[in-house]
């Protein structure tokens, strides 16, 4: 059995036209689907030929190496917050507004930290995608 790459231009369902870009003859002109058909079409191509092919590889390693990266970069944050409290005297016991600082530091300090990683990750993986489309030549 061979392998079949099923592919659609970006932002459409295969098959379907938006409400701008009907089929060409009914007076809308259709260059929206032409110019979006062009492009998936130099898409398809690029990946196709092996200059292409090692784009697409080199998009997988570098988003998969950023999420291992951002991921490690949680996890050791996440693991610096018991150390914290293992290692500064007192700060165990301390307390916020009658809680404990361990259960404030670990209940409401981790939610920046996992926004910033989020951030951090979405933003690097757009730009990582957007160096793709430019290397591919597809706009």
């Amino acid at each position: 059995m061979t392998r079949v790459r099923v592919t659609a231009p970006r932002g459409m369902k295969a098959g379907s036209t938006t409400a701008g870009s009907a089929t060409p003859g009914n007076g809308t002109g259709g260059s929206a689907l032409t110019a979006a058909r062009s492009a998936a079409a130099s898409r398809e191509a690029a990946e196709e030929s092996d200059a292409g092919q090692v784009f697409v590889r080199s998009l997988i390693r570098s988003q998969l190496r950023l999420g291992v990266v951002v991921a490690a970069g949680f996890l050791l944050i996440l693991a610096a917050f018991p150390l914290m409290l293992g290692l500064v005297p007192g700060l165990a016991e301390s307390t916020i507004m009658g809680l404990p600082f361990d259960w404030v530091l670990l209940g409401a300090g981790i939610y920046p930290v996992v926004g910033l990683s989020a951030w951090l990750y979405l933003r690097t993986a757009a730009r990582n995608e957007s160096r793709y489309r430019d290397l591919v030549g597809d706009k």
